[in-house]
């Protein structure tokens, strides 16, 4: 039996017909929500607390981390009382954490030396 999407009586003779159509309608639909979450890229997962100091390097302790959100250093949402993480603003905010090389650092250092003695006059 085809179940016409515009029909509203359903007799009881029909009833196994028309639950079998709805069982391979919803089957069908959880495929394609399951298929649907796995292709999301992976850096648009969410992280509750505890799964981020699992992902960041060293393992930092919650209060180390409540510590970075006090500051404004880490990027975080809040939904209410929930704080939130999206793994590709930490990611992004891993990378551009980065420290200078010390032939950066004397380069930044020396140029600052010479804006000084230029400034002296």
């Amino acid at each position: 039996m085809q179940v016409n999407h515009f029909q509203t009586e359903i007799s009881f003779n029909d009833m196994p017909q028309a639950l079998a159509y709805l069982i391979s309608k919803v089957e069908r639909l959880e495929t394609l929500l399951s298929a649907s979450r796995s292709e999301l890229p992976e850096s648009d997962k969410w992280f509750n607390l505890q799964d981020l100091c699992n992902y960041l390097p060293g393992k930092p302790a919650r209060q180390t981390v409540y510590g970075w959100i006090g500051q404004k250093l880490i990027p975080y949402h809040k939904k209410g009382k929930k704080l939130q993480f999206l793994k590709s603003e930490i990611d992004s905010w891993l990378i551009g954490d980065k420290h200078k090389s010390v032939s950066e650092l004397q380069e930044d250092a020396a140029a600052f030396v010479a804006n000084k003695k230029g400034g002296l006059k």
